[in-house]
């Protein structure tokens, strides 16, 4: 599988700095399904391509399924294959870091992107109908099956061409999400991290898609549970339900995170726990800050535990060695969680039962009683903004008012020795308040 990504600014070498890789330097990586090469074609000031080949090893990707021992069909889910390769391969490209060149990540260049096959079940409208809307302009020819025989008709592959004015890392994002899409099928077994892996890629610009739904179905391999969980978070970063600008309101998901590590940041922080952890978004994030000395993740879910280990898995050693997880639960006391600078909560309070909180209360803030706590909750008073007079997410067992969250957060305080303060996260409607809610306790004692 070949995919070239050309620009023609000037000068155009300086595509070397933004995917971090040398042009006069031909580099080969090891993944899971094979071999993936980075090489340059052409690099001058004039014109630089930069090419990723996926070379497939057909019978080390079968064995690395669970007892898998022969060589099964998801060889030929190329689209999930090659998105794979280039998140690992271009990973830091993607996060919009040029060290190098600091003003080049934001700045929207001239991009040629050419798939000479790429696998669409949906022919040429579909690549169309995904990828015009984000600025491309595509030309999409479907493959004939055999061009010494017309008459067997085309096959499922394209030979696909998107040229448009982009930043690179937005680039890099809507090939990463979009290639399974148009694929519609992957080559590993999706669960529930894939959802926040969706979210995290595509909040900057699947919120607002015309083709959302698809896409969302699609890349979650049609299950209805996660779909309906990546729709909900989506709907919650649409900027237009709150901004007349959505293009430059922060992913809500995003901004949550920023919340929690300013606040971190600000009572000093070094060793923090991220209580009911899930797949780990928070967690690695967390890992990326070097002030963060000691990371410990817990959640209830061992599945949940997989999936960040599968996230973290892919940070450099000296990172991952900072980070580790742990199989616990919020409502039962573990004396190895004790002592810690801080410990997040962000979005879990809302997925326990109303009768577990004391358990809560107890376990997090007098059995483990760290110097601080960070809780993050929805404002149900926001709902109808996102389109929901409901609970955001079907796991939720309840949400919360302003005034509720504050009589429970200033009640735990009063009974467990901290004191406690309230800010805001997300777009602030005047009259309902903000999407996020935040508490930051502080041990007085400490």
């Amino acid at each position: 599988m070949l995919l070239t990504v050309s620009t023609t600014m000037n000068p155009a070498t300086d595509l070397g700095y933004l995917l971090f890789k040398h042009p006069d330097r031909a580099q080969s990586f090891t993944t899971a399904s094979g071999t993936a090469h980075v090489f340059y074609p052409q690099a001058d000031e004039a014109v630089c391509t930069a090419a990723l080949l996926l070379e497939i090893d057909p019978v080390a990707l079968a064995k690395s399924r669970p007892g898998g021992s022969h060589v099964d069909d998801r060889t030929y889910a190329s689209g999930s294959l090659l998105a794979v390769a280039l998140g690992s391969v271009f990973r830091t490209a993607m996060t919009g870091r040029c060290d190098a060149r600091p003003e080049l990540p934001g700045t929207a260049i001239p991009l040629s992107v050419h798939l000479p096959a790429v696998a669409c079940n949906g022919g040429a409208d579909l690549a169309e109908r995904l990828f015009a809307p984000l600025g491309w302009q595509v030309d999409a020819r479907p493959v004939p099956l055999d061009e010494q025989m017309p008459g067997w008709g085309d096959s499922r592959y394209l030979d696909l061409r998107l040229t448009g004015a982009q930043r690179l890392a937005d680039a890099l994002h809507h090939l990463y999400v979009l290639l399974p899409v148009l694929d519609d099928t992957k080559h590993y077994w999706v669960g529930e991290d894939e959802v926040a892996k969706l979210v995290r890629a595509g909040g900057d610009w699947l919120p607002t898609h015309p083709e959302r739904d698809l896409i969302s179905r699609r890349y979650l391999a049609h299950q209805r549970g996660y779909v309906r969980s990546a729709l909900a978070q989506l709907a919650e970063l649409d900027g237009t339900l709150v901004e007349p600008e959505p293009v430059t309101t922060r992913p809500l998901a995003a901004a949550r995170a920023d919340a929690v590590i300013a606040a971190l940041r600000e009572v000093g922080a070094r060793r923090v726990l991220d209580l009911g952890c899930g797949g780990g978004a928070l967690l690695e994030r967390l890992a990326e800050e070097s002030a963060f000395t000691e990371i410990v993740g817990t959640d209830v879910a061992a599945g949940a535990l997989d999936a960040a280990e599968r996230r973290l898995s892919r940070l450099p050693d000296r990172v991952r060695e900072r980070v580790s997880l742990r199989h616990s639960s919020v409502t039962y006391t573990d004396p190895g969680l004790a002592g810690f600078d801080a410990a997040v909560l962000m979005e879990v309070i809302e997925h326990v039962d109303p009768p577990r909180l004391p358990a809560v209360e107890r376990v997090v803030f007098s059995a483990a009683k760290p110097a601080h706590v960070i809780v993050t909750t929805p404002n149900v008073e926001y709902n109808p903004l996102l389109g929901s007079a409901k609970t955001r997410h079907r796991d939720h067992r309840f949400e919360w008012t302003r005034a509720q969250f504050r009589s429970w957060a200033d009640g735990v305080a009063e009974r467990t020795g901290y004191t406690v303060r309230f800010g805001q996260v997300g777009p602030v409607d005047p009259d309902l308040g903000p999407p996020t809610q935040l508490a930051v306790f502080s041990r007085k004692e400490a």
